[in-house]
């Protein structure tokens, strides 16, 4: 009788273990990335009142199986249903990140500054130092850092600081292609006249602009141009040339007897900036057949040498120019009713060689395979760094520490300090989501219901116990 007593009482117990879990898993039905856990019960032990015995054939005699009496029940194992995913909430967020992975096996791998932990709760946020951070902890997220050239270096991994003073800025890039197209008209009164003003806007190494002068003006001959360089003026719309009080250029007379331009300073030929040049059309057509000068022959393109404004002089402010191939190829020249077109443009056809000024920071994107780019107003797109995540060979045996975090054990398997990418069984990253709780309501509520009705037949196992203890008490009486 005592026996269905403490039997009763385990239980009890059990099932009181049972409601806990099930009290937890209710309670953060709405927290991010939690993992439902459940109880097995098992059995504690038997008490062997008579064992088993064998048949005997020769009298005839069967076998008798051991009498053994259960002495109750105990938690057997807290199992977590974490190869469950939640569903996603949309937040907006950028940086609020959510794994998609077939058996929901990969986690974000964090610090805490001593101790790597991992979690599934992709909710963070730039802290003040540029580090990508949980919102909940501040735990940093690891991944692999990119080298000067922009490729991953996938070892160790370390903490993400996607904003620093090497990221809010974008390099500069030098013009290095230009070209001209647009309709020359061949009635042009001020081709014919001065000469048709055009303009290249260019930046050098530094990602200053600048705005080169062309001059283009009719020859005596039809079809003929002569191309002349007018005048490089900077942002502002001031000459880089020296110039006197009246705006006018300060110039010497050069060796052979040429016409040389003071730069900061320094006698420069213009002609080795930008040789007079012939561009020559196709009068039967209206197209363009070649641009040439003294000592460039014929072709589609010829130089604008602005590396001879630079020099390596430590006392002397130099520039960081670099020289500009200009593609006359696409400019036409026929009756447009006196109206030319024809106009300049950095870089060539394909957009390549334009240049770009220096470039600041104006977003963070995170993409489906945990690459995270950085956007600049100068139009680069910059790799900053990539997400990395651990998988275990059993997930299900990582411990849960709190904080929406866990820590691998001796039965989940080690984490190798590197990670994988989110790719590598197929998933993928989603920015401006976060995973919701796998909890399931309906079932929770029935385990509560199974499990309450389960702690009232123990209860009452305890009471009808007390009845017959009592009546063998009363037979005294």
């Amino acid at each position: 009788m005592m026996r269905s007593l403490y039997s009763a009482v385990s239980g009890l117990k059990t099932h009181q273990t049972r409601m806990d879990v099930i009290g937890n898993n209710i309670a953060n039905v709405n927290t991010e990335a939690f993992k439902a856990s459940s109880v097995r019960f098992s059995e504690i032990m038997y008490q062997t009142t008579s064992g088993a015995s064998a048949g005997n054939g020769a009298t005839g005699t069967g076998g008798k199986n051991a009498k053994q009496i259960g002495l109750g029940v105990k938690s057997g194992a807290t199992a977590v249903n974490i190869t469950g995913t939640g569903s996603a909430e949309t937040t907006g967020n950028p940086f609020d990140l959510r794994l998609n992975d077939k058996n929901a096996t990969n986690f974000f791998v964090v610090s805490d500054g001593t101790n790597r932990l991992f979690t599934r709760a992709g909710d963070f946020y730039v802290d003040g130092n540029g580090y990508l951070c949980m919102s909940s902890t501040g735990y940093t997220l690891q991944g692999w850092q990119v080298d000067a050239k922009g490729n991953v270096i996938k070892d160790t991994v370390s903490s993400l600081q996607v904003m620093s003073s090497a990221t809010k800025t974008s390099a500069p890039e030098a013009t290095t292609k230009a070209y001209v197209s647009g309709v020359l008209d061949k009635n042009d009164a001020q081709a014919a006249d001065t000469g048709r003003i055009i303009t290249i806007g260019f930046f050098d190494d530094l990602g200053y602009n600048y705005t080169a002068k062309f001059g283009i003006k009719k020859t005596n001959t039809d079809g003929t141009y002569d191309v002349t360089l007018k005048d490089i003026v900077d942002s502002k719309g001031n000459s880089i040339f020296d110039v006197d009080k009246d705006g006018n250029f300060i110039t010497s007379q050069g060796p052979n007897g040429q016409t040389m331009y003071s730069y900061k300073g320094r006698a420069v030929d213009p002609q080795t900036i930008f040789e007079d040049a012939s561009l020559v059309f196709d009068q039967s057509e209206g197209t363009f057949t070649s641009i040439s000068s003294a000592n460039s022959p014929a072709a589609k393109t010829i130089n604008l040498n602005l590396s001879v404004l630079n020099t390596q002089d430590a006392s002397i402010n130099g520039s960081n120019f670099s020289n500009i191939e200009v593609d006359f190829s696409k400019s036409m020249n026929y009756n447009n009713n006196g109206t030319s077109t024809i106009g300049g443009m950095n870089g060539d056809l394909q957009g390549d060689g334009k240049g770009k000024a220096l470039g600041a920071l104006t977003g963070i994107t995170v993409s489906d395979d945990g690459k995270i780019y950085g956007s600049y107003d100068n139009g680069n797109t910059v790799l900053l760094c990539q997400i990395a995540v651990a998988q275990f060979a059993n997930a299900s045996g990582l411990e849960k520490i709190g904080d929406n975090c866990y820590q691998s054990t001796l039965n989940s398997g080690e984490f190798d300090g590197i990670g994988v990418e989110i790719s590598a069984d197929g998933g993928s990253i989603s920015s401006g989501e976060l995973e919701m709780s796998n909890v399931d309501l309906s079932s929770q509520f029935t385990d509560m219901i199974v499990t309450q009705r389960g702690f009232q037949a123990n209860s009452r196992v305890i009471t009808t116990s007390d009845t017959l203890l009592e009546e063998l008490i009363n037979l005294k009486r």
